[in-house]
């Protein structure tokens, strides 16, 4: 890719700060997202920075009736995993809704391909690039998007049921899909980066 075709600066700082996290319910569960869409989306992601060229990314596209099997593993797993004095029914009924309102449901998994020579945690940092590219992909293309990791992702019974190995993990569902006609996302802001900032220099 040539310079002259790269984005400016301004445009990839505009699209950086719309980025917003839009929940299942803004999406419109009818309209799904086309095929070559989404698989767009998922190259980006695959861009990401990776210590070692392991890509250790791996990704499982629900869409379709396969919302409501992953719905149905989520609160099955929940159910096994969870003591009975801490079960919460309004967490077991989301785990079920949620995947069945946006259309798309990425299960983004940590696949160790490393070894011993690279840190998980330089595998997880890799996995979480490739979610921000995958984040800001959608929000480009005008989608809807949310980054969910609750616990039960790490429950056996689920992992299990995703087909990951004893190292494998996953680091979260991202859900996609058009907003709703009308939305309005919530105004965002960061604290300014002059309380964030440690400036070395002569």
């Amino acid at each position: 890719m040539s310079q002259d075709a790269l984005p400016s600066l301004s445009q990839t700082s505009a699209l950086i700060r719309a980025r917003r996290s839009l929940k299942p319910t803004d999406c419109e569960a009818g309209r799904p997202v086309a095929p070559e869409l989404w698989r767009e989306l998922l190259e980006n992601a695959t861009w990401a920075p990776t210590h070692g060229m392991t890509e250790p990314w791996r990704f499982h596209v629900f869409e379709g009736a396969a919302r409501a099997r992953l719905g149905d593993a989520l609160q099955q797993a929940y159910r096994d995993a969870t003591p009975e004095a801490e079960f919460r029914a309004d967490k077991f009924d989301k785990l079920a809704a949620n995947p069945r309102l946006a259309p798309l449901v990425v299960a983004v998994v940590l696949e160790r391909r490393g070894g011993a020579k690279i840190p998980e945690i330089e595998e997880v940092e890799a996995v979480a690039c490739a979610v921000q590219n995958l984040m800001l992909s959608a929000t480009a293309a005008g989608l809807a998007s949310f980054w969910s990791s609750p616990p039960v992702l790490d429950a056996p019974p689920f992992k299990a049921w995703l087909g990951l190995g004893d190292e494998d993990r996953c680091v979260g569902l991202i859900y996609l899909g058009w907003p709703r006609a009308g939305l309005t996302p919530a105004r965002s802001s960061r604290q300014p980066l002059a309380n964030k900032l440690v400036h070395h220099h002569d």
